[in-house]
């Protein structure tokens, strides 16, 4: 019988929806002293914490739910910075692998940030009305961008419940809005190519003539969009009829190697299998009727344009949002793949586009500078809640 005794850390931890994702939420000051700072004690402490790398896919022994959209982290800690509130650092922990991806963000869990920050009391006190609204302004470390959400309240406290519905979340919650300063990547140009579309060489496992158009972009997060029907799709699929598809979830995954090679993300192929969080591969279609995963009904006239997104090498049930924000960018731009799908033109300052749950709403600013394009701003409404508060139990072994 063993009987040596390994005791558990307790560490303070916040669970939180974001948008169409949940995550676990820790301040850095209450880490391990070793885990206070980037490298492999903290990354062995939050995929214990989430319950990986788990072979079976499950992570039982965890706070994950085994999907890309709840296999998340975030650290927040009190701003360095005036100009901000909070400082936001969030991973994207693999679920069979053992690593923390930090290349990029989540959009979905940024609208959560503002609301636990004031929740955590990084936000000072005498920020915060009886009743209004709180402006919280996010330094978002991974990609170097300012966020602003503007968190409702009453009496005094952080508002959740409300009548905004946002598609791929059951139940109805107060609205956050949230605005994407400057929203370009920040690894490299908007368009790192120089053109908003490009003709990729690809394996013809991807593409027959070895050869796919693509949008390549760097905003919300570095984004490859392809026309949905040079993969043989139609734009309408749903979570299953991808990843129900081991050939397809295959050739999706090569063309994002190619696309982030491309991007120079990445500088051979062999880097994309560590570093899957970023870049994303979306499809994209012009408007037709489909039935959303929830059942409800959406018609040509709901949206202007279809959207499908890989994330984690699964197909998104929802859209995340950093990727909505590359969306809204992309077809703000005259000739892009994604404004080709909307119906070209250059005076949309926003688009609603369709995605497996539903449909959502991003709008985005764009300018020429110097020849080239920019981002000024991204702006979506997300909701946010918290589910549990308390201590995250780890074996204290893992820091061992």
């Amino acid at each position: 019988m063993n009987t040596s005794f390994a005791p558990q850390l307790r560490i303070p931890a916040i669970y939180m929806r974001g948008g169409t994702s949940k995550g676990v939420f820790l301040r850095v000051e209450d880490l391990p002293e070793v885990a206070r700072t980037p490298g492999v004690q903290r990354d062995a402490l939050l995929m214990r914490v989430i319950g990986s790398p788990d072979p079976y896919g499950k992570q039982t022994d965890g706070m994950g739910g085994a999907t890309s959209s709840t296999s998340k982290v975030v650290l927040l800690s009190e701003s360095e910075s005036p100009q901000h509130d909070v400082d936001y650092l969030f991973g994207q922990v693999s679920i069979d692998s053992a690593f923390v991806d930090w290349s990029g963000n989540c959009g979905n869990l940024s609208s959560a940030v503002g609301s636990c920050a004031i929740e955590m009391g990084i936000v000072p006190a005498e920020r915060i009305p009886a009743n209004g609204e709180v402006e919280v302004r996010i330094w978002q470390a991974n990609i170097g961008k300012t966020i602003v959400a503007r968190v409702p309240v009453v009496d005094g406290q952080v508002q959740e419940s409300g009548d905004f519905e946002l598609d791929g979340v059951t139940f109805p919650a107060a609205e956050v809005g949230l605005s994407f300063m400057d929203p370009a990547a920040g690894e490299g140009s908007m368009f790192p190519t120089g053109n908003v579309v490009d003709e990729l060489e690809v394996p013809q496992q991807v593409a027959a003539s070895g050869r796919i158009r693509a949008t390549l972009i760097n905003a919300g997060i570095p984004t490859i969009f392809v026309d949905a029907a040079e993969l043989g799709y139609r734009g309408t699929e749903l979570q299953d009829d991808i990843n129900a598809d081991g050939e397809a979830l295959v050739r999706l995954e090569m063309l994002r190697a190619h696309g982030a090679l491309h991007m120079g993300l990445i500088h051979n192929l062999e880097e994309a299998a560590t570093r899957q969080h970023t870049p994303k591969v979306a499809f994209v279609a012009s408007p037709q009727a489909y039935t959303a995963s929830s059942g409800k009904a959406i018609a040509v006239e709901d949206v202007d344009l279809l959207v499908r997104a890989m994330s984690m090498g699964k197909l998104h049930h929802a859209m995340m949002g950093t990727a909505a924000v590359a969306i809204g960018v992309a077809a703000a731009v005259p000739g892009t793949l994604v404004n080709l799908a909307a119906g070209g033109g250059d005076a949309r300052t926003s688009v609603v586009f369709g995605h497996p749950s539903g449909t959502l709403r991003v709008g985005a600013g764009v300018e020429q500078v110097g020849g080239h394009w920019v981002a000024t701003e991204a702006t979506m409404s997300r909701s946010a809640r918290i589910l549990m508060e308390g201590k995250v139990r780890v074996p204290a072994e893992v820091l061992a």
